[in-house]
């Protein structure tokens, strides 16, 4: 689901992931992007693929770092035990 959030509007799951500086930033690169998508510019389609591919990183990456932690949990908990 927040891989399709990302795809469809990159500001809100940036936001949604707790980016939110990085959410402003991205929405404008996004929102003057699909302005320039409605005249037959080029610019505009490649500002927009931009946005998607930083949003759909930085979902990722916040998976990956979850997924990281747990490890490390893990690792730390077992050394407790022993």
């Amino acid at each position: 689901m927040s891989y399709l959030l990302a795809i469809l509007v990159p500001p809100l799951s940036l936001l949604l992931q707790g980016r939110p500086v990085q959410a402003v930033f991205n929405g404008l690169l996004w929102f003057g992007s699909l302005l320039f998508i409605v005249f037959p510019f080029v610019a505009g389609q490649a500002g927009w693929l931009v946005a998607v591919i930083w949003a759909v990183a930085v979902v990722y990456n916040r998976r990956q770092d979850q997924r990281d932690r747990r490890l490390i949990d893990d690792a730390l908990r077992r050394q407790g035990q022993r």
